[in-house]
């Protein structure tokens, strides 16, 4: 199945442009999703569109308005925003290149996949993308997408590139007002240095694929459980003990790691070999309704 683009335009290096093409990184559609029903009836609820003078309105009746003052509106139609033609409108615009570790992680916000438009784009692709790569810069620019100009960053991932919208500086809260009540104090050196033995003791290289939505998976468990007819099993949860002895937690929690690292880790070629997790999803869901219903109807 051919993969499908979410955009489609060109990368622009100066006088250099490229044909791309853009696709969302990030899937959804094997997340649960609840619907809101009536309580009575188990029928799913429909939002209207209601106005306060006219009651209830049909899409066709809706239009775009920005509120200039209080409960006074201007009206946007399409026509309005056709004239806003900026040169970003289908061009992702590189404007320049910086170092990786100086944009802040803060301001990264949605990541999207983009590749060459067709084999006549490749060559130039390739060497922008190696260029890029030689030189480990990111680069930074502007694209209009789902209606607004967004700033970017784009960077080298195997054979394409990353690109992600970025956040403007104005969206961005500053951290001072939410750290100016924590007080500075002296530091314990021997907590300190056990603390940072800890830290030490519990750092691996990050592996994305060891972590699950153990949240979605023991939603789907509860699903599972109330169609199948049967009590779903709550997980009691964990009390947190208060940190009475600071120095004492410390210890503790060195001797607890290492006493966890005694135990022997299984090889790269055993992790290998061992038989993947399966994860439940939301189509074992929909086969197990299936089958009560048809148990229901025989």
């Amino acid at each position: 199945m051919a993969l499908r683009a979410s955009w489609s335009g060109y990368l622009k290096l100066s006088l250099v442009t490229i044909p791309i093409r853009m696709y969302n990184a990030i899937g959804s559609s094997s997340r649960v999703s609840l619907n809101q029903l009536h309580k009575n009836c188990r029928h799913r609820v429909r939002q209207q569109l209601v106005c306060p003078e006219h009651g209830k309105l049909e899409r066709d009746d809706i239009v775009k308005g920005y509120e200039y003052e209080k409960d006074k509106y201007i009206v946007i139609d399409e026509s309005d925003l056709e004239k806003i033609k900026l040169e970003t409108t289908k061009t992702i615009d590189l404007t320049q290149f910086v170092e990786a570790a100086e944009v802040d992680p803060m301001f990264f916000d949605k990541p999207y996949y983009v590749a060459p438009d067709g084999p006549m784009a490749e060559d130039a692709f390739r060497v922008v993308r190696e260029a890029m790569r030689k030189s480990n810069k990111m680069g930074i620019g502007r694209v209009v997408l789902t209606g607004r100009e967004h700033v970017i960053a784009l960077r080298v991932q195997d054979r394409g590139f990353t690109l992600s919208t970025l956040h403007y500086a104005s969206e961005i809260r500053q951290a001072t007002p939410y750290f100016e009540e924590i007080r500075n104090g002296d530091i314990n050196k021997d907590q300190l240095a056990l603390a940072t033995q800890l830290v030490e003791s519990n750092t691996a290289p990050f592996n994305p694929a060891q972590f699950t939505d153990r949240y979605e998976e023991a939603l789907l468990e509860v699903i599972k459980a109330k169609i199948a007819g049967s009590e779903p099993v709550v997980v009691q949860q964990v009390e947190t003990g208060k940190i009475i002895d600071l120095m004492s937690a410390l210890q503790q929690s060195l001797a607890q790691t290492k006493s966890q690292k005694v135990v022997k880790k299984p090889t790269a070629d055993e992790e290998a070999k061992r038989p993947a997790a399966k994860k439940p999803r939301a189509e074992s869901v929909r086969t197990i309704a299936q089958g009560q219903r048809k148990l229901k109807a025989g």
